[in-house]
């Protein structure tokens, strides 16, 4: 049985709000008489030890935008076309080092907040640009400050960027029903894969590697990509594989790339 009321909670930030609204949206679509009240909370999620984020139960994964990193460029340059020394703004390791695989000779300062205090700092800061999350700054209507769009070999995405995803109490059968109405098998298989590799990996964000899953039928093509910090070695792969397993696909391709060297790599990075 479906619920008749729904209390969503959301982080209060302008991006948080605009991901809401979009299951918000795709729930009143499915059913029109639900009643939905939206609840601002602040998370516990970001600081719960790497041994209890794999325990915290799902509910939905419907939708996800484009998983590709983007540049937003002060003067409407592309990263080719920036000069010798550019400044450029990100707190991403994984970013980080392929930007300096792509260009070395560039210059990478931390640059953290949510994305309006982003935009705002590289003026504030007078960076020649900042690399930020595509889907993040089209939920924000800012898509026409991207001047380029990194292509997911050039810049390899983080585990499940662009995804939304909705987490329910456990045990709640009718919120349950309603999310799964509203869930995408094709996304939940990919975000899985995705998962399954940062895992294996060591399930810490801060890494500098960075994959990405795409089914295409009944396959999934992978892109992956581990480097060190200074972007000078770098493993890459691409495979196709059965989708069947999405767990199991995207641990096997973590194992792959490690034995590739970049196990060598990690170990340097986390001693």
């Amino acid at each position: 049985m479906i619920v008749k009321g729904l209390r969503i909670g959301t982080r209060t930030s302008r991006l948080a709000r605009a991901q809401t609204g979009i299951v918000i949206e795709m729930l009143r679509t499915k059913f029109p008489a639900l009643e939905i009240e939206v609840v601002p909370v602040t998370t516990m999620g970001d600081r719960l030890p790497d041994e209890k984020r794999a325990e915290v139960e799902g509910g939905a994964t419907p939708v996800r935008a484009d998983p590709r990193d983007a540049l937003v460029s002060s003067h409407g340059l592309s990263l080719a076309e920036m000069p010798e020394g550019a400044v450029v703004g990100t707190s991403s390791i994984r970013r980080k080092a392929q930007l300096l695989a792509l260009r070395s000779d560039i210059e990478l300062v931390d640059l953290h907040g949510n994305v309006e205090t982003r935009l705002r700092r590289m003026g504030e800061r007078g960076l020649h640009g900042i690399v930020l999350a595509a889907a993040g700054l089209r939920r924000l209507g800012e898509e026409g400050r991207i001047t380029e769009y990194f292509s997911i070999e050039e810049l390899v995405p983080a585990p499940c960027q662009g995804t939304i995803s909705v987490e329910i109490r456990a045990g709640d059968r009718g919120v349950g029903a309603a999310m799964k109405a509203i869930d995408d098998g094709d996304v939940r298989a990919v975000s899985t894969c995705e998962r399954s590799f940062a895992t294996r990996l060591g399930g810490d964000c801060d890494l500098p590697a960075g994959f990405c899953a795409t089914k295409e039928g009944e396959r999934m093509r992978l892109v992956g990509a581990i480097l060190s910090p200074d972007g000078k070695t770098v493993v890459k792969e691409t495979s196709f594989e059965d989708a069947a397993r999405p767990d199991e696909v995207g641990r096997r391709f973590a194992e792959k790339m490690l034995e590739m060297g970049g196990e060598a790599i990690l170990e340097r990075v986390m001693r």
